[in-house]
C-alpha cells in the first residue's frame, strides 16, 4: 500500500531497519568524529570519510569542526567550570536530559577557533555541511517518509534521538557519574558496560579518558570494543589504519638494571603501572592492616581501599579527613601510599630531565626494597624489568 511506503514493510521488519541506521550513526559518531577527527587516532580512507560525514549531516545536523572542537575542550578542561558536559560541575540530571543542547551552546567562535583545527574546510563543508544543518534532516525526513510511508515518522524520530540520548546523554552523563574504573585518570570518567555495542565502545570511558589517543578503546579481556571491530574490518579493505593502540611499555623478565628506558616505559605505561602498584602492594597490605584496625575504622574498609588509590583530586573533602585518620594511625600504610605519590611524580613534575628523573627512579627502588615490606621490595623488583625494547 502506498501509505507503507516504498519498501512495502511490516512494522516488525522495520525495527531492524531502524536499529541498523541508527547503529551506522554510532560507528561513524565512533570512528568519524571521535577516534579519527578529534584524537587523530586513526586514519580513514577519503571515499569512508565522505560517507561519514553525508551520514551525520542527514541524522544529526552536526557538523565536524563543532563536534571536534567541543571533544577536545571536554579533555582539555575536564570536570572544570570550563568542561562544555560536565555532571560532576552541571550536575547529572542536566547532562542527561539536556546533552544535546549543552552541545549547542559550547560552540562559540572562540571554541571552535582554538580547538578546531585540522577539520575539513572543503567546498562541500563550506557550502553544504556547514551553511545548510537543516537541509540534511529534512532530507532524511524525506527519504524517510518515501521508504517507509507513515512509519517514516516514528523513524525518523528515532534516528534524531538517537545520538543526543546515547552519546550527549549517556556517555558525558553516565559516562562520568557511574560505572567501573580501570585506571584512575585525572577526571571522573568511567567503563559503563564492559560490552562496548549499543554506543560503538564508548561505553568504555575511563579507557579512553586514561589513554585518549588509543584507536582502540577495550583494555581488559572481558571488554568488547565494537567499533575496534569495524576499525580491523575496515583494515582488510585498506579503509582504516589504527596510529595507535598499544603502550610501548614491555615487560622484559630477568631485567634488573635501571636505566633512562626504564624511567620512559613505566611514565609511558603509568596508568597500568599504578593499577599493579594496586594490586600488588596496597590490597595485600591492607589485608594485613584490616586485623590492627579499630571498630572505628574496620566497617569503613571497602572504602578506604578505594581511596587509597583514587585521583587526589577527586577525593571529597570528608573522605581526605577520614583517610588522614588512618594514615595518621597506621605507619606502614601511610608509607606505601607517600611512596605510590613519589612514584607518580616521576611524570607528575614538569621540567625534570631524564637523568634527573632516572636518579628519583633509582633512589624510589632503593627505598622501596629497604623499606621492609615484602610486597613493595616486590614491586621494587618488577618495575626494574620494564623496558622500551621487548624481550630478546
Amino acid at each position: 500500500m502506498w501509505f507503507n511506503g516504498l519498501l512495502d514493510l511490516s512494522v516488525w521488519q522495520l525495527i531492524p531497519v531502524t536499529l541498523a541506521m541508527t547503529h551506522i550513526t554510532i560507528v561513524s559518531v565512533t570512528l568519524y568524529l571521535h577516534r579519527h577527527s578529534a584524537h587523530n587516532a586513526l586514519d580513514l580512507h577519503p571515499a569512508l570519510k565522505h560517507f561519514f560525514r553525508f551520514w551525520l549531516w542527514l541524522t544529526t545536523a552536526q557538523n565536524t569542526k563543532e563536534w571536534t572542537a567541543i571533544h577536545r575542550k571536554h579533555h582539555a578542561k575536564c570536570e572544570t567550570e570550563e568542561d562544555p558536559h560536565s555532571p560532576v560541575v552541571l550536575g547529572i540530571r542536566k547532562v542527561l536530559f539536556e546533552g544535546a543542547e549543552l552541545y549547542a551552546a559550547s560552540a562559540t567562535p572562540e571554541t571552535l577557533e582554538r580547538y578546531g583545527q585540522r577539520t575539513p574546510e572543503d567546498w562541500v563543508e563550506r557550502n553544504v555541511y556547514s551553511r545548510y544543518k537543516a537541509l540534511g534532516i529534512a532530507l532524511m525526513a524525506v527519504i524517510d517518509l518515501v521508504l517507509f510511508g507513515v512509519h517514516g515518522i516514528w523513524i525518523w524520530a528515532v534516528q534524531m534521538m538517537w545520538i543526543p540520548v546515547w552519546a550527549a546523554g549517556v556517555v558525558n552523563g553516565i559516562g562520568h557519574y557511574l560505572g567501573y574504573r580501570n585506571f584512575e585518570c585525572a577526571d571522573n570518567a568511567r567503563n559503563i558496560s564492559p560490552l562496548g555495542i549499543l554506543i560503538g565502545g564508548e561505553e568504555l570511558h575511563n579507557n579512553h579518558h586514561t589513554y585518549p589517543n588509543s584507536a582502540k578503546l577495550s583494555r581488559r579481556w572481558y571488554e568488547v570494543d565494537i567499533g575496534w571491530g569495524y576499525i580491523r574490518l575496515f583494515q582488510l579493505f585498506g579503509l582504516a589504519t589504527p596510529k595507535g593502540y598499544r603502550p610501548i611499555a614491555h615487560y622484559v623478565p630477568g631485567k634488573q638494571d635501571v636505566d633512562v628506558e626504564t624511567v620512559q616505559a613505566i611514565a609511558n605505561n603509568r596508568f597500568v603501572i599504578m593499577r599493579q602498584y594496586r594490586k600488588r602492594v596496597m590490597e595485600p597490605v591492607l589485608k594485613q592492616q584490616k586485623a590492627l584496625m579499630d571498630d572505628e575504622i574496620r566497617p569503613r574498609y571497602r572504602k578506604l581501599r578505594q581511596l587509597l588509590s583514587r585521583e587526589v583530586s577527586l577525593i571529597k573533602p570528608r573522605e581526605k579527613e577520614h583517610l588522614d585518620t588512618v594514615l595518621e594511625r597506621h605507619e606502614m600504610l601511610r608509607l606505601i601510599y607517600e611512596k605510590s605519590h613519589e612514584l607518580q611524580a616521576l611524570w607528575r613534575q614538569r621540567g625534570l630531565k631524564p637523568q634527573e628523573k632516572l636518579q628519583a627512579l633509582m633512589e624510589w627502588c632503593r627505598e622501596a626494597e629497604a623499606s621492609g615490606i615484602r610486597y613493595l621490595e616486590e614491586f621494587a623488583a618488577h618495575l626494574r624489568a620494564y623496558s622500551l625494547r621487548p624481550a630478546g
